[in-house]
């Protein structure tokens, strides 16, 4: 031990002399740009207060300047700007601060400031809270909104495996019974269709947990996946059917809310250490699931009972309305107590004799599935590349009667899809109660006409096929009818803009190509004799140092079309709607009047990049409120190879932080000079 006038003082003046040294990480759910631009601000800013700071940048080509453990135990503190999940468990002991993306980039000081007095992350997540867009984040979605696309993502490979694999196994291993459709036990496709019923037991509790995971981290998951269990098994609280896929939601944000709850219940130091590992799982599990099987479980049986009751009292009633209203509760819950009621009365009346119910059944069962798979193909631009991968799958599981598959479009966009799958589901059973169609195996889809279960084949799969078509046009009308709009919009403004057949005069007083033209061959040059820039992606002729379009919309536009003189876009409508999707996720308005839209579609046959300045600016929705009067825009294929066209819009948002360079970048005179300057970008 010291004593108290000798060296602590020096210690301490050592101490004081020794630079404060910080960790970042940034990151963006919606592109990579604002990742960069607010690792390089903040880095700049730590640089500018003598500060050591080093920055991990979670982009769209993966995690980068990754942060070690070394790194962590020698820093002082920990900014997080982020507006997706950033695990922090890494930081404990450490004092972290939490923001949205955009203080990154437009209060890099204040950051700096302000986590030299945030409070330490602890074991158990408290301290820095959940790594969510702050105020003044802009128009980031809300935490509910990403916790549950979070589940969703994290459900979608097991209903997909899960969901083919029971495909193939009754395709090929099964035929049809009173019972069902069976396959002997014991035989080699029994075995696989039992591996692949294991993946549909877990897609709920799944589902449920990554939900709770996304609100509460680690801690939720387990009360998450168990109170997803006991929902999806309805036998725990007296039900024939499980709550199913909304059950999940309901418990998975019930876990959440629930650990958040509890994590901010103070203990004694010597149960901090095991509160994330024993205490707060056993106690949300048990709470959440009692809750669940006292409380929530008995309305849902009440329902099953009751729903059951009501469609007793219907057999006399007219068979396209009992079959609208058998097709609404099919299609409703798809293996909750909704569906489960409309299925088990139309199986249950098999026995006596009465098959027309179960018809009308069997004809809405496909629906779902085979809808939102439809959807995915005629309107491929409104799904991302994994919806379009699950649509496919959705399609074949419709094929064999599995309803489940089209649960990830029903979780993810509840709004759009159930009313649509309700409304298809209600067509085909009312056309199969319509034509008096008869199913005598407790199955639907067209499986069960092919193997010879159903009468009247030709009117049950017109109904399969007309509710099916029903439930993709009503999908896609819901889903783009707010894009539709924006785009009428963008062709009314583009006459504005560049157009094609006829050459267009920018504000320099010089005509621009026309599009129209044969595309020039690629040569080492653009225009002017300067080199290509951008590892060859923008050249002379995709650079404009006057644009003429006034709004976001025609700017879009009349990028796209500068773009287009570079020979590589096929599609010029399909790149101009593709961008202004992205702008609707976020605004590609970065602030410091820079805006970079971009697109990653089959409109384009290789990457390109181009560049247009505005003079009076163009009004981006950025994020610090100034007009946007440097734009470049990148496209790339969706089958470009690698991650260089990411790389380059790294090192593009990078250097945009500069205030000398963008200053070089409005005074350039024209087009060459301009690549003379964007050579700098690397």
């Amino acid at each position: 031990m010291t004593s108290p006038a000798g060296p602590p003082a020096t210690g301490g003046r050592e101490e004081e002399r020794q630079p404060l040294r910080l960790l970042a990480v940034t990151a963006c759910p919606t592109g990579i740009a604002h990742t960069y631009m607010a690792a390089e601000k903040l880095a700049q800013a730590a640089a500018g207060l003598g500060i050591e700071m080093k920055v991990e940048t979670q982009g769209s080509i993966g995690a980068e300047n990754t942060l070690d453990d070394n790194d962590v135990r020698r820093a002082d503190g920990v900014i997080v700007a982020a507006d997706k999940d950033v695990d922090l468990s890494r930081f404990v002991g450490k004092r972290v601060l939490t923001v949205g993306v955009a203080e990154g980039i437009h209060h890099p000081e204040r950051l700096i400031e302000r986590v030299r007095s945030a409070p330490v992350h602890g074991a158990d997540g408290a301290g820095a809270g959940p790594a969510v867009s702050a105020p003044g984040g802009g128009k980031e979605r809300s935490l509910v909104y990403k916790a549950l696309m979070n589940g969703v993502s994290y459900m979608i490979p097991f209903v997909v495996v899960g969901g083919l694999l029971i495909a193939v196994s009754l395709a090929l291993g099964g035929h049809a019974t009173a019972k069902g459709y069976v396959i002997p036990e014991g035989t080699f496709w029994a075995h696989v269709n039992a591996v692949g019923a294991i993946g549909f037991q877990l897609m709920i509790p799944i589902l449920s947990g990554y939900i709770a995971y996304a609100i509460a981290d680690r801690p939720a998951l387990v009360p998450g996946m168990i109170g997803g269990w006991i929902a999806n098994t309805g036998a725990l609280y007296g039900s024939e059917a499980g709550a199913g896929f909304i059950g999940a939601i309901v418990t998975g944000f019930l876990a959440g809310y629930l650990v958040l709850g509890i994590k901010r219940v103070r203990v004694p130091r010597f149960v901090q250490p095991i509160m994330p590992i024993i205490v707060i799982p056993i106690v949300a599990t048990t709470a959440l699931g009692l809750f669940f099987i006292y409380v929530i479980g008995k309305p849902i049986s009440w329902v099953f009972e009751h729903l059951t009751g009501w469609l007793g009292g219907m057999t006399g009633t007219s068979a396209v309305l009992l079959g609208a209203i058998l097709g609404l509760m099919i299609a409703f819950d798809m293996g909750g107590p909704v569906n489960k009621t409309a299925f088990l009365f139309g199986a249950g009346l098999i026995a006596s004799g009465n098959q027309t119910v179960m018809g009308m059944c069997a004809a809405a069962i496909p629906v779902m599935p085979l809808g939102q798979g439809l959807a995915t193909v005629v309107r491929r631009r409104l799904y991302t590349e994994q919806e379009r991968e699950t649509g496919l799958a959705a399609l074949f599981m419709g094929c064999f009667g599995i309803s489940e598959g089209a649960i990830p479009f029903a979780a993810a966009r509840p709004a759009q899809v159930i009313p649509a799958n309700m409304l298809g589901g209600a067509v085909a059973g009312a056309v199969a109660g319509l034509a008096g169609v008869k199913d005598a195996v407790p199955h639907g889809g067209p499986v069960v006409a092919v193997l010879g279960a159903v009468s009247g084949v030709p009117m049950f799969l017109m109904a399969v096929v007309i509710g099916t078509v029903v439930t993709a046009l009503v999908t896609v009308a819901l889903v783009d009818a707010g894009g539709r709009r924006v785009r009428a919009g963008v062709a009314g403004a583009g006459g504005s803009s560049v157009r094609e057949g006829a050459g267009a005069a920018g504000a320099d007083g010089r005509e621009t190509a026309v599009l129209d033209e044969e595309p020039l061959e690629e040569t080492a040059a653009g225009a002017g004799g300067a080199a290509e820039v951008l590892s060859g992606y923008l050249t002379g002729r995709t650079v404009r140092v006057a644009l003429g379009a006034a709004e976001k919309d025609a700017a879009i536009r009349e990028m796209a079309e500068l773009l287009a003189r570079s020979g590589r876009v096929a599609d010029v409508a399909e790149l101009v709607a593709t961008a202004l999707r992205r702008e609707e996720r976020g605004s590609t308005g970065l602030g410091e009047e820079i805006a970079i839209p971009h697109a990653k579609t089959d409109a384009v046959t290789a990457p390109v990049v181009g560049f247009a300045r505005s003079a009076e600016g163009v009004e981006w929705g950025s994020l610090d409120g100034t007009k946007a009067r440097l734009i470049f825009m990148i496209a790339v294929p969706e089958a470009a190879a690698g991650d260089e066209h990411l790389r380059i819009l790294a090192l593009l948002s990078r250097k945009l932080m500069d205030s000398g360079f963008r200053e070089r970048l409005l005074a350039a005179p024209d087009e060459e000079a301009v690549l003379e300057v964007l050579a700098d970008v690397g």
